[in-house]
């Protein structure tokens, strides 16, 4: 499966969700505290806007080898770390919400062109600087496209309207989020879930 195939396929299908969500929807419920324009905000400063900064930043090395670790390292760090970066994540996506303007679609077009040239100017084994540490472009940027596919999933959900992303992009999406799922140790439930054998626990997440 071609990485950055997948995330330019993700990327255009998420800027043309954004353009589709109704008026009325946008300052409605989007997950959890946030609403519709805070995650689409949030998903767009993770997914897409520093996509450039990270790839224009080297590492001296590989510390996280591989796109599920990059998941799998928030629950390496301190509780209160993680709480302190969550709240910060909230933060930032309300900032940003309010930066989207009457046209959100228009800035996040921007962004999208800005990320895909990016990347077409990064090398496949290129070492960046990324939250987790240093990462291989090849391994980071679909943490980005998980982000763009799950997160555009939720806003789709939010605003009432069908998320058509392509195939190539939800499978990569899915194989990740089962890739974490083994890595933390609960691949067997997600097996057993996936093949009807028993359902996962109230509140389940890979994340």
């Amino acid at each position: 499966m071609d990485y950055r195939r997948t995330f330019r396929a993700a990327a255009v299908t998420f800027v043309d969700l954004v353009a589709r969500i109704p008026g009325d929807r946008w300052d409605g419920p989007g997950l959890g505290e946030w609403t519709l324009r805070d995650l689409v905000a949030h998903t767009a400063g993770s997914a897409l806007r520093q996509v450039p900064d990270v790839l224009a930043t080297p590492a001296e090395s590989v510390t996280v080898a591989s796109p599920e670790g990059y998941w799998t390292f928030a629950r390496t760090v301190a509780p209160e770390v993680y709480a302190a970066a969550v709240a910060a994540s909230t933060d930032l996506a309300r900032t940003a919400a309010h930066e989207l303007g009457d046209d959100p679609a228009a800035p996040i077009g921007e962004l999208a062109g800005r990320a895909t040239q990016a990347l077409a100017a990064a090398g496949d084994d290129d070492v960046v600087s990324t939250p987790a540490g240093g990462m291989r472009v090849r391994d980071w940027l679909p943490t980005r496209t998980f982000e763009l596919v799950v997160h555009g999933l939720d806003v789709a959900a939010a605003a009432g309207v069908e998320a058509a992303f392509p195939p190539d992009a939800v499978t990569e999406a899915t194989v990740l989020a089962a890739r974490v799922a083994a890595a933390v140790g609960d691949g067997p439930s997600v097996l057993f879930a996936l093949t009807g054998r028993a359902p996962l626990p109230k509140g389940f997440s890979v994340l």
